[in-house]
């Protein structure tokens, strides 16, 4: 048993030697090889073709990569038309409330004066121009326009719009207000409409005086020297004008 384990050992002692000699005769031919190479002359140098050079990157434009940007799904905001909401409509404006009532106006010498009322039931009041009555700004009036303004908004009138012609003054009985002149300028009171005067007819004499003689009635169509119920009509000349009369008859 003995030999054959000496006699494996000595095989294997000798691949080792033998593979060992092999490696260094190739060792040897690569050296001889490189030195050759070494010292081999190249008979001229090899030309080169000139590099060409690259062409510049084209500009980064960032709608080539839009559809990366949309069709990127693990991107909440991978959609960049963000919808934008209009801004809410301003609240609609009030409306106008009722214009003031105009009165009249006067001008003294130191600028135009307004009389003017909230309505037709409340005392008017002096408005001057850039004074306010309710909600409007007096801006300007004369004795035909008026100018207003209201919420940055001008309003001109006619002074004839703003008049109070909701009451008649003609009704009997009425209470008599304080109103202004149609010149603006003074204040006066409105009288009660005269009633018509009466058609001319034969009347006869009216009133009996102390003196015996009656007077002539207004509108009395009768000749002068008829006599009626004991009356004659004359005339008589004065010196502050003509006069008619009745004189009983017989009297002097």
């Amino acid at each position: 048993m003995s030999r054959k384990l000496i006699a494996l050992d000595l095989a294997l002692v000798a691949l080792l030697a033998w593979a060992g000699y092999g490696l260094r005769q190739m060792w040897q031919a690569a050296r001889a090889r490189e030195a050759a190479e070494f010292r081999r002359k190249t008979a001229g140098a090899v030309p080169v073709a000139p590099l060409t050079p690259l062409p510049n990157p084209p500009a980064v434009v960032p709608a080539k990569y839009k559809n990366i940007a949309d069709k990127f799904l693990l991107s909440k905001d991978r959609n960049p038309d963000v919808p934008v909401e209009p801004p809410p409509p301003p609240p609609p404006e009030p409306p106008m409330p009722a214009l003031p009532v105009f009165h009249g106006m006067m001008n003294l010498g130191e600028g135009p004066m307004a009389f003017m009322s909230l309505n037709a039931n409340s005392p008017y009041e002096t408005i001057r121009p850039g004074e306010e009555i309710g909600q409007f700004k007096l801006l300007s009036v004369n004795q035909k326009e008026i100018e207003l303004e209201w919420h940055g908004k001008k309003v001109h009138k006619l002074v004839d719009e703003l008049l109070d012609n909701s009451q008649s003054q003609s009704q009997a009985g009425a209470p008599q207000q304080q109103q202004i002149d149609p010149s603006f300028r003074t204040v006066i009171t409105p009288q009660a409409a005269a009633p018509p005067p009466e058609p001319p007819v034969a009347k006869g004499p009216g009133e009996v005086n102390q003196f015996g003689t009656a007077s002539c009635q207004q509108n009395d169509t009768t000749p002068f020297g008829t006599v009626r119920d004991g009356f004659r009509k004359i005339e008589r000349v004065t010196p502050f004008g003509r006069t008619c009369l009745w004189e009983q008859v017989g009297g002097k």
